[in-house]
């Protein structure tokens, strides 16, 4: 059953995994056309882009369709373009299912589904706009985002 969790940033405490606040957001998708950074990469983290799979690297792409997948003591953090900030915890699967950004008027749309374990979420300027556009799923459940700051939690 899913585990929905509403905190502050200062009152976690959650052993140093790599949790943050959200960040300034980048002005253009870059010549890659990614629509995140990953900012840190620990232990064993993989991203599966279509049907390739390859090791997480920090200052490393994500892009819309990725999917993160973290080992049993490893964990990521990676921050998209609007400066939302995702944070991965241990043995978990996430997928960056849909995402656009225009830097100009500062509207655009995030789908995350968490698959399993568990996420931070710092929302970026997309949910300062237009919270509605800011989605996170679970096998059975949808959170629409109201706030800044959740962590969500999937255990089968």
């Amino acid at each position: 059953m899913s585990r929905i969790i509403f905190c502050l940033v200062f009152a976690l405490g959650l052993g140093g995994a790599p949790w943050a606040l959200a960040q300034t957001p980048t002005a253009s998708a870059g010549s890659d056309g990614r629509e995140g950074t990953f900012k840190t990469v620990r232990g064993e983290v993989t991203v599966v882009r279509g049907d390739v799979r390859s090791a997480a690297i920090a200052s490393g792409p994500v892009y819309a369709g990725d999917r993160v997948v973290t080992g049993l003591k490893s964990a990521a953090s990676l921050v998209l373009r609007d400066g939302t900030v995702l944070s991965v915890g241990p043995d978990s699967v996430v997928n960056l299912s849909s995402f656009g950004y225009n830097s100009t008027t500062q509207e655009g749309h995030v789908l995350v589904d968490l698959l399993r374990g568990s996420l931070r979420m710092a929302t970026g300027l997309i949910a300062k706009l237009k919270p509605e556009q800011v989605k996170v799923t679970t096998p059975t459940t949808v959170v629409g985002v109201r706030g800044t700051d959740f962590i969500v939690e999937e255990n089968p």
